[in-house]
């Protein structure tokens, strides 16, 4: 009988002990299996992190749009942050546009009636305010600051320094592609502005300004895409242009720098 009793305590003692190995060996998997994972995600997550910046960007850009703009106010209403704020700007300068092009109202006869009848509404508050018992309006005084002026002349003459540098290297030959590329973009300008006058080109100018930035936002991916094939495909031909024509034009000798 005691043989009996201790074989069924000895059989019991190794299933506890097989247990243990076996949850041993369990939880070790497991531990791998997790290991696993998660170098299976860092690396997910680095390859994602590698296509994304091999993905191509119009004109090399590496910042998102909103930085590209600048950031702040001018950014946030270009990309209609606000819509109201940016639904308003757009109405107005359609208001503009509707005012001097459809009705044909001229620029300085709206600047007279508008200031006519701002000073004569002020003009008569301020002498009925005694009357009626109510303060007289409050006008503020309106400066334009020294620096705002001094910066904004600064930068004009910045930009136009700058073009006329482009225009001077442009007229020595030192650079054909840039040459072609602005004489594109001021015939493109001579066909518009021979289709409409300065105030619809202009108006044209703001509406896809204030349009394509927030629309490129939001398919960024798709544009993208297919402006790198366009770009090849330019490239392409650009190359075969070359080949087949600028390549054969003579260019003059480089004179000797003097010293």
């Amino acid at each position: 009988m005691a043989e009996v009793k201790e074989e069924p305590v000895r059989e019991s003692m190794m299933d506890k002990i097989s247990e243990k190995f076996h949850g041993g060996d369990s939880s070790s998997s497991s531990d791998s299996d997790d290991d696993k994972k998660k170098k299976g995600s860092s690396s997910a997550s680095s390859a994602a992190a590698d296509m994304k910046a091999k993905i191509y960007r119009l004109f090399g850009r590496e910042r998102p749009v909103h930085s590209v703009l600048g950031g702040g106010k001018p950014a946030d209403l270009v990309l209609w942050r606000n819509k109201k704020i940016s639904g308003g700007v757009l109405a107005g300068a359609t208001a503009i546009w509707l005012l001097f092009e459809v009705m044909e109202y001229h620029l300085l006869t709206l600047l007279c009636h508008c200031l006519i009848l701002s000073l004569a509404v002020l003009f008569l508050w301020s002498n009925a305010s005694t009357f009626i018992n109510k303060s007289p309006p409050n006008i503020p005084e309106v400066k334009i600051p020294e620096n705002a002026a001094v910066n904004l002349a600064l930068s004009l003459r910045y930009e136009i320094n700058r073009g006329f540098t482009t225009l001077r290297e442009i007229g020595h030959g030192r650079d054909l592609k840039k040459f072609l590329i602005v004489i594109a973009g001021l015939w493109l300008l001579s066909v518009l502005g021979s289709c409409c006058n300065f105030l619809t080109l202009f108006y044209i100018v703001f509406v896809v300004l204030y349009s394509v930035p927030v629309l490129y936002e939001k398919y960024e991916d798709k544009v993208d895409a297919y402006g790198e094939k366009a770009m090849i495909e330019l490239k392409k031909y650009y190359a075969i242009f070359d080949e087949k024509c600028l390549s054969k034009i003579p260019k003059r000798p480089l004179k000797d720098k003097k010293h």
